[in-house]
């Protein structure tokens, strides 16, 4: 098995080694044979192994000729070798960053349906893990080598720059991507980059940290869809958790899926798919098994507890709590169809609960 490869100070350690033992015995050589203190020993072993000619401080005797010719040979291979070593390594940590940053730039730009992190400290952290644990995918921005390279270190694709930034963004492929957080340290920033995003693509769901209170009217005016202050937050949870322990554990490992069979999921409505149209209690019946739809988003209206004669319409978002195949029963029922030609102008419709063939 291979083992790590070593890095530029790897690589050079070898090399000034074998110069730095040259000079060593190049030194205790002219001490030896000629007799001299270590100061003259050492310069002249120096200005002989670099050959830079200034010439013998002391009249050489024959075996000190000799022993300078041989100093000579190896002082000259060394050198060359400190040389090659570090022009090798620093052409190929070049090559090497190219190269990552060019891969880096390719797995980006194939990149959709993905979150946007604005800003890897503590929370950007905590928010990329959090979303990998919802298998869903994510994108780093941030302008600090130290926070690209912890998250790279932790799988994450990222881009270098100044999120607040549009060409930034457009590298991030803020078009296709699925929603943007913005948690980077100062508010102004968070602002800025809620703009930005706002601007490049209307619809998108933008999450915005906000760490004063008199900054989350400015983030909501700037575009921002949902804002959250951490230290509010936690005040409230820890508030919740005092007050009514059991009620917030029971949601909380709903959230994570750690209660036994039973998760909660939102699932959005597509048009045309079977259960547009339906009312509440007749989706249930057909559709949600023992699942519960516990409300509907629709627009910006949150309707909770949704009336058993409320219809569910396109692009309504469902809140749902049940098992893991009730939720795909109707996952598959809120989808649109599909529908693909089978000959004879006939059409065949799969809408994951029959296939049928109309004309």
């Amino acid at each position: 098995m291979r083992g790590p490869e070593p890095d530029g100070s790897g690589r050079l350690r070898v090399p000034l080694i074998v110069l730095m033992t040259t000079l060593v015995a190049g030194t205790l050589g002219y001490v030896v044979i000629e007799g001299w203190s270590v100061s003259d020993a050492l310069f002249m072993a120096v200005t002989t192994v670099t050959t830079v000619g200034y010439g013998e401080i002391h009249p050489l005797s024959t075996a000190g000729r000799l022993f300078s010719i041989v100093l000579i040979a190896f002082g000259v291979g060394s050198i060359s070798y400190v040389l090659t070593s570090l022009a090798a390594t620093l052409f190929e940590g070049y090559v090497n960053q190219r190269w990552e940053r060019r891969r880096m730039s390719q797995r980006v730009a194939h990149m959709a349906d993905h979150y946007i992190i604005c800003g890897y400290g503590r929370v950007g952290r905590e928010i990329a893990a959090q979303l990998r644990r919802e298998r869903c995918t994510c994108l780093v921005v941030d302008v600090a080598e130290a926070a690209l390279s912890r998250a790279t270190k932790d799988g994450y694709p990222v881009v270098e720059g100044n999120a607040s930034e549009d060409d930034t963004l457009r590298r991030a492929g803020i078009v296709r991507a699925r929603g943007l957080i913005t948690a980077v340290a100062t508010d102004a920033e968070n602002i800025f980059i809620t703009l930005s995003a706002r601007a490049l693509k209307t619809g998108l769901p933008i999450v915005a940290r906000a760490n004063f209170e008199d900054a989350v009217s400015k983030l909501r005016r700037a575009g921002a869809t949902q804002v959250v202050s951490p230290y509010a937050m936690a005040g409230q949870q820890m508030a919740r958790l005092a007050a009514r322990p059991t009620t917030v554990g029971f949601v909380e490992r709903l959230l994570e899926g750690s209660q036994g069979e039973l998760l909660l999921e939102e699932i959005h409505v597509s048009a045309g798919s079977a259960i547009a149209g339906a009312a509440i209690g007749e989706a249930r019946q057909r559709f949600a098994g023992a699942a519960v739809i516990l409300a509907v988003q629709r627009g910006g209206q949150l309707l909770s507890p949704p009336a058993a004669d409320l219809r569910i319409e396109a692009l309504d978002t469902l809140a749902v709590v049940g098992s893991d195949r009730d939720l795909n029963t109707l996952a598959i029922a809120c989808q649109a169809p599909i529908e693909t030609p089978v000959g004879n102008g006939a059409v065949r419709t799969k809408d994951g609960l029959a296939n049928v063939v109309r004309p």
